[in-house]
């Protein structure tokens, strides 16, 4: 049984690009969805597909290897529009480097577009 689907799929990501593989696979979820759509656009994933297995579904994530850590933040903060600057170094190592996933009211967005469209939400994780 899962508890935290979130975090059983960063676990998921980080043990295979830890050992080297070129893919793995997930549980799959609209949520993980539109986080995985997240760290394509900034490249740090190459492509998934969904695999219908009669369950819930299931990723396969195509790996390039330019993951060093990521992980899911718990409890979720919620952070205001003006404070992901200190969440960036409770998390991330530098300024620049990785970047925190934020879920609003719009959906999930990286702190980067949080930032730009001026809104807060919770912390859901976190991927340099």
């Amino acid at each position: 049984m899962r508890h935290d689907i979130i975090a059983d799929v960063f676990s998921v990501i980080k043990n295979a690009e830890d050992i080297g593989k070129t893919e793995c696979v997930t549980p799959a979820s609209s949520l993980i969805k539109n986080i995985l759509l997240i760290m394509q656009k900034e490249r740090y994933i190459g492509e998934f597909e969904h695999i219908d297995d009669g369950r819930g579904g299931r990723f396969r994530i195509k790996l390039l290897g330019k993951i060093n850590k990521c992980g899911a933040i718990k409890p979720r903060f919620s952070v205001p529009r003006a404070e992901f600057i200190r969440w960036e170094k409770r998390f991330l190592p530098a300024a620049s480097l990785g970047l925190l996933l934020v879920s609003t009211s719009g959906g999930v967005i990286s702190h980067k577009d949080a930032k730009k469209k001026g809104t807060g939400g919770k912390l859901i994780g976190y991927v340099y």
